[in-house]
């Protein structure tokens, strides 16, 4: 099934890369190493890569969908620059000395106590200065407004066994339990997805 998904979220998935990627050129050091968790396409690294040519991406996730991503990796021109490392999330090493670490697309799928334990993951691999950064679906306070992040809840409801989608505030209370003293926040329109940046 993930590896079905992973190729049909390609076109679907640009605008949100090339969102993610001006975020992330505004910084004022560009990050060099970058890792993907649960990487999918591979598009948000490998975007990346594309823009960023010092970066070194790696990617997790499980091996046959990282054939995918591979691929993908290949075709962007970027696969000396693309490492991959097969397994569970939730099992494999994330390694160190990290820059950024990229959960896009991946803590809707969990309760909040592993939407800690995640970022808290990722900020036991950063390099001094790095930033750990999620792509979600963001709901207001109100949870039924903007109409597709309120609506999204309702997907995670019914394919995961505790996902949701998560506002600002409970974000804010994750980042900070997981360690980080920053959560900030930035739609990426013309999409209904935001980017939510640990640091």
């Amino acid at each position: 099934m993930w590896v079905t998904f992973a190729k049909a979220m390609v076109p679907f998935m640009a605008p949100v890369t090339h969102g993610v990627v001006a975020e992330v050129t505004k910084w004022p050091t560009a990050p060099k190493r970058i890792l993907d968790v649960a990487a999918g396409h591979g598009m948000f690294g490998i975007t990346l890569a594309q823009v960023l040519p010092r970066a070194q991406v790696t990617a997790i996730d499980w091996p046959q969908v990282l054939a995918v991503a591979r691929e993908n990796a290949q075709t962007a021109g970027v696969a000396d620059r693309y490492e991959i490392v097969p397994g569970n999330a939730f099992e494999v090493g994330w390694g160190a000395g990290r820059d950024l670490v990229l959960l896009a697309n991946f803590l809707h799928h969990f309760d909040h106590e592993t939407c800690v334990s995640l970022p808290r993951k990722a900020r036991s691999s950063l390099a001094p200065g790095g930033h750990v950064l999620a792509v979600e679906f963001v709901p207001n306070e109100d949870r039924v407004s903007p109409p597709f992040p309120a609506m999204f809840s309702f997907m995670m409801l019914g394919s995961t066994p505790k996902g949701d989608a998560y506002t600002d505030r409970e974000f804010e209370q994750m980042g900070r339990t997981a360690g980080f003293q920053e959560v900030s926040f930035a739609s990426l329109p013309p999409t209904p997805q935001t980017v939510v940046t640990f640091a």
